[in-house]
C-alpha cells in the first residue's frame, strides 16, 4: 500500500480546497511542502521576506474570494508572518498561514526555533491549530479554508511540526474532504428592507457609504443599480473605490467632509465606523444622523453609533433585495434637491483649492503635479497599489478607480511595507492586466528587496516611487553628521531606480516634472518590471485639512 508524506498530503489538501497561490520562504522544515505544492499545480512564489509573503496571501484572498496561502519557517519565520495575519484580520481578508514547527518529540526541550506559535498566532486568527498526525492534515485544511471565507473573512493558521511534514500515512487511511462550498449568501428579513427604504425616503440629506465589504461580496452590479435607481449621493471607502465608478456624477469623494458632516441618514454598505470614518463622531458627523447598516457580522452592528435599521448578511444578496423592493416604489431622490447642489459646490471649491499645485511645474515636483501625469497614464483595467502616508492619502483623491477590487492599499490596519506583497498578489492573480504601484520612498524601503522577486518571476509591473526623502517630509540636504538628522529624514534623492536595474528591470529617475510623462510612457512600453523614481520637493504636502487632528 502506498504511503504519503505529510508534505504531500498538505499539498493535495490545499489543492482540493481551491487554494491556487502560495507565497513564502523555504527552509527547515517547510521546504518539502513547497516542493509538493508545485507538483500538484499550486503556484509558489518565493519571496525575500515573510511579511511580504503573508501580505500577498491576504491580498490574493480579497482578489479571488479563495484564501491565498503563505508558507514560513518556524520561530522567527512565524513571528515575521504575524504582520500579514494581523493585516488580513483587520481588513477582513481570507488567508491561511502554514508555519513550520520544531518536532513534536522535542517539545519543551529547547528545540531549534521552538516557539509557542499557535498561541502567538491566535489573536490574529479566526482559527489556529497544530496538526498532530499526518492523516489529520486534510481535516484541518478544509476547516481553515472554510473558516477563512465564511462569515466575516479572516486569517487562519496551521502549525506543521517537522515530524508531521516528514511523517507518513497509509494513503487509504487519509480522508480528503470535498471542496468546501462558496459561502452562503444570507439575506435580511423583508420587513427590515422596507424599514431601511422608509428611512431613506424620509431623509433630507441622505448618503450611501460603500465599503470594501461590497467589493468582497461581488456586489458591484447591485450597488450600481441601487445608486442609479435612487439617485443617492455615495462616498466610497479607500478599497470600496470602483464598486461604483469614482467618476460617477453622484460620487461625493471631492466633498467628503461636507457629506459626512451634514448627512442626516447614512446607509453603511459593507463599511465600518472605525477610525477611517472618524468613529461616526461629532464634528465629523451630524450629531442627529440616523444609520442603516449592512454588514455580514452581527457583532459590528451599532459599533460606535446606534444603528436604526440593521441588515445583517451578504452584501450582494441584501442590496439585491433592496433593488427588488424598489420596484414597488415610485421614490427616488430628486436631482434638484439642495443637497445635490451643496455637494457639487463644495466639490468645485475643493478642486480649485488644489488646482494651483496641479499646474505647478516647479522642480522638484509636488504630489499633485506628479499625479497630473500619473493618473491619466494608468489604464482603466489596472490594479492600483498605493502605500505611504501622503502618497496614499493624496493618491486616493487623485487616482480614480472604475471597477471593483482594483485598488489595494493600507486599508483598515494602516500597515506600511505591504505594497510589494500586494504587487506580487496582483501580478499572480491578474498576469494579463496592468499592475501599477505608487509608493512613497519610506514605504518602498520596507520591502524593496522584492524588486528581485518581480524580476525573477518576470512580472511586468510598473512601480512609481514619489521620493521626498523622508517619512512624511524630508529635508533639502542631510547634515554632515547623520546623527544630527531628524529621525524622519532619509537619503535625499535615493536611487531606487538603480535597485530595479540591478535585478534586471528598467529604472527611470525624474527630477523635473516636465520629464515625467515621457518616463511613464517608456516604463509602460518596457516588457518587464520598471520603476520610475520621481524626486519631490522635500516639503511637498496635502491641502489644508479642516479637521486635521481627527483625520
Amino acid at each position: 500500500m502506498a504511503k504519503l508524506t505529510g508534505a504531500a498530503i498538505m499539498a493535495r489538501a490545499l489543492k482540493d480546497q481551491g487554494v491556487e497561490y502560495m507565497f513564502g520562504i523555504v527552509g527547515v522544515p517547510v521546504e518539502p511542502i513547497a516542493n509538493e505544492v508545485q507538483k500538484v499545480g499550486i503556484k509558489f512564489y518565493g519571496c525575500r521576506n515573510e511579511q511580504t509573503a503573508t501580505y500577498a496571501a491576504g491580498a490574493v484572498g480579497y482578489l479571488t474570494g479563495r484564501p491565498g496561502a503563505a508558507l514560513v519557517v518556524s520561530g522567527p519565520g512565524v513571528v515575521h508572518g504575524l504582520a500579514g495575519l494581523s493585516n488580513a484580520k483587520e481588513n477582513c481578508w481570507p488567508m491561511v498561514l502554514i508555519g513550520g514547527a520544531s518536532p513534536v518529540k522535542q517539545n519543551a526541550m529547547g528545540a531549534f526555533q521552538e516557539e509557542r506559535q499557535v498561541l502567538i498566532a491566535t489573536p490574529f486568527c479566526k482559527f489556529a491549530h497544530a496538526v498532530e498526525l499526518p492523516e489529520r492534515i486534510p481535516f484541518y485544511v478544509e476547516m481553515a479554508v472554510r473558516t477563512s471565507i465564511y462569515g466575516r473573512p479572516g486569517a487562519c493558521y496551521l502549525d506543521m511540526p517537522d515530524d508531521i511534514i516528514l511523517g507518513e500515512a497509509e494513503e487509504d487511511a487519509v480522508q480528503f474532504p470535498t471542496r468546501c462550498a462558496e459561502p452562503p449568501r444570507m439575506a435580511a428579513p423583508e420587513e427590515y428592507i422596507q424599514q431601511a427604504l422608509d428611512l431613506l425616503e424620509s431623509a433630507q440629506r441622505p448618503l450611501v457609504i460603500v465599503g470594501k465589504g461590497m467589493a468582497w461580496s461581488r456586489a458591484e452590479d447591485e450597488v450600481r443599480a441601487f445608486i442609479e435607481r435612487t439617485q443617492l449621493p455615495f462616498l466610497a471607502s479607500p478599497m470600496g473605490k470602483g464598486v461604483v465608478d469614482d467618476n460617477h456624477p453622484l460620487s461625493v469623494g471631492a466633498a467628503r467632509s461636507l457629506a459626512l458632516q451634514e448627512a442626516d441618514v447614512i446607509v453603511l454598505m459593507g463599511a465600518r465606523l472605525n477610525w477611517m470614518l472618524h468613529f461616526g463622531s461629532v464634528p465629523r458627523f451630524n450629531k442627529n444622523v440616523r444609520i442603516v447598516q449592512l454588514d455580514i457580522s452581527p457583532e459590528s452592528i451599532s459599533q460606535n453609533l446606534p444603528t436604526e435599521v440593521a441588515l445583517v448578511g451578504d452584501g450582494k444578496a441584501i442590496v439585491g433585495q433592496m433593488n427588488k423592493a424598489l420596484e414597488d416604489r415610485q421614490w427616488f431622490y430628486p436631482k434638484e434637491a439642495p443637497w445635490h447642489s451643496a455637494i457639487a459646490e463644495k466639490s468645485s471649491a475643493n478642486a480649485k483649492q488644489v488646482q494651483t499645485m496641479i499646474e505647478d511645474d516647479s522642480a522638484p515636483s509636488n504630489y499633485f503635479r506628479a499625479f497630473r501625469d500619473i493618473s491619466p497614464w494608468i489604464p482603466d483595467d489596472a490594479i492600483i497599489i498605493s502605500e505611504g502616508a501622503k502618497t496614499m492619502d493624496i493618491g486616493r483623491t487623485q487616482m480614480p478607480n472604475k471597477y471593483a477590487r482594483q485598488r489595494l492599499d493600507a486599508g483598515t490596519y494602516g500597515a506600511m511595507g505591504l505594497g510589494m506583497g500586494f504587487v506580487l498578489a496582483a501580478a499572480a492573480v491578474h498576469p494579463d492586466r496592468p499592475i501599477v504601484s505608487v509608493s512613497g520612498d519610506s514605504a518602498i524601503g520596507f520591502s524593496g528587496m522584492e524588486m528581485e522577486t518581480v524580476c525573477r518571476f518576470k512580472m511586468p509591473v510598473k512601480i512609481i516611487v514619489l521620493n521626498n526623502g523622508g517619512i512624511g517630509s524630508g529635508v533639502e540636504a542631510l547634515p554632515d553628521n547623520p546623527l544630527e538628522a531628524l529621525p524622519a529624514h532619509l537619503t535625499v534623492a535615493a536611487r531606487y531606480d538603480k535597485m530595479m536595474e540591478a535585478f534586471g528591470g528598467k529604472g527611470f529617475f525624474v527630477t523635473d516634472p516636465k520629464d515625467l510623462k515621457a518616463a511613464l510612457d517608456a516604463a509602460m512600453a518596457f516588457d518587464g518590471p520598471a520603476l520610475v523614481n520621481v524626486q519631490l520637493h522635500h516639503a511637498a504636502g496635502k491641502k489644508p485639512q479642516q479637521f486635521n487632528w481627527y483625520t
